[in-house]
């Protein structure tokens, strides 16, 4: 199960409450107050690991509580703090409160691997009956409830991040592109959206340079209104450097690849108009296939200042072109 975008609730612990307690030794009279504190109560804690690659944990576990302190006790020892929840998100991971994420920004975004962040404070403890002694109250019995724990509901949204984002319809090729260039495995399957979730590959570049590329699941017109599988993860391409329209060259599917790329380019535009300013290029794959060389031909005439590179990906064909470029590409970005 992939699971990107989810809406939990926090709870911290609540502090102990304080102890009411008198010293009672055997040769010590009238020994006086010696209850002890209150335990804080444990934190909510996010933290970043690059090993999680979705929120399918919290999907299980949408409730999130931290334990509660301990109480005070006798002799002036204060209770037992409670442990923290710290919960594992993907780097990449947005927080949102989730009343109102549409129109506020966001709590955190956690971009590096071992980030953490405070989501929930745990309350403090209370006190117990020796802070509340003094010349005219020898014998307290007086002292505080632990606070509550911070709680609340909050949206969890994972955005990928990836040095490059292979954007393209349908059985385009991406997936067979990105096992090729790298050690990912996406499924491939002749039939349309086989790729049911962004996959991240990891390329080996020449000088020990290494570049990662997300598989973006397949768009198709109308995607940014929620039209198809690939609306539910447009999020995803807004955190690549560059992208790469992946385009069937040889129109097997029969689509035009010019008007392929006028109609990915205006969705990513509809969807975020900040999204068409980055650096993009096009990938024409298929080229093993007989109409796909007078289709770059036109490709290279409609778009004369983006870089158009031909390759095969079920050959293997245009591999080590394509990786010479991505270096190029992202110096640029």
């Amino acid at each position: 199960m992939f699971v990107d975008r989810i809406k939990v609730f926090a709870q911290a612990g609540s502090g102990g409450r304080g102890s009411v307690s008198f010293r009672r030794e055997k040769f010590v009279p009238k020994g006086g107050p010696d209850g002890g504190d209150g335990g804080r109560g444990g934190d909510v804690i996010l933290r970043a690991d690059r090993h999680v690659d979705n929120l399918s944990n919290l999907f299980y576990e949408p409730i999130i509580k931290a334990k509660n302190g301990g109480h005070g006790m006798g002799k002036k020892m204060a209770g037992r703090a409670g442990a923290d929840k710290i919960v594992k998100v993907p780097v990449g991971t947005i927080v949102f409160p989730a009343d109102q994420q549409s129109a506020s920004e966001p709590i955190v975004d956690l971009t590096r691997d071992g980030q953490e962040f405070l989501l929930c404070h745990g309350g403090q403890g209370g006190k117990g009956n020796v802070h509340f002694k003094s010349s005219r109250n020898r014998a307290p019995r007086e002292y505080t409830e632990g606070e509550e724990g911070e709680q609340g509901h909050f949206l969890l949204e994972l955005r990928t991040i990836a040095d490059a984002g292979l954007v393209g319809y349908p059985n385009a090729g991406k997936s067979t592109l990105l096992r090729r260039i790298s050690a990912a495995r996406p499924r491939v399957a002749a039939y349309p959206f086989t790729t049911l979730h962004p996959v991240i590959g990891v390329v080996e570049l020449p000088e020990y340079r290494r570049v990662t590329i997300a598989d973006i699941p397949g768009l198709i017109e109308g995607a940014h209104k929620g039209v198809g599988l690939g609306h539910e993860f447009l999020r995803h391409i807004t955190r690549c450097r560059i992208f790469l329209f992946v385009v069937d060259a040889a129109g097997s599917e029969g689509r035009n690849p010019v008007e392929d790329i006028q109609n990915l380019r205006r969705e990513v535009d509809l969807y975020d108009a900040r999204l068409s300013e980055r650096p993009w290029f096009i990938v024409a794959n298929k080229m093993d296939l007989p109409p796909a060389e007078a289709n770059v031909k036109a490709l290279r005439k409609k778009f004369p200042k983006i870089d158009v590179v031909p390759i095969s990906a079920a050959k293997g064909e245009g591999i080590e072109e394509l990786k010479k470029k991505l270096m190029e590409w992202l110096g640029r970005g």
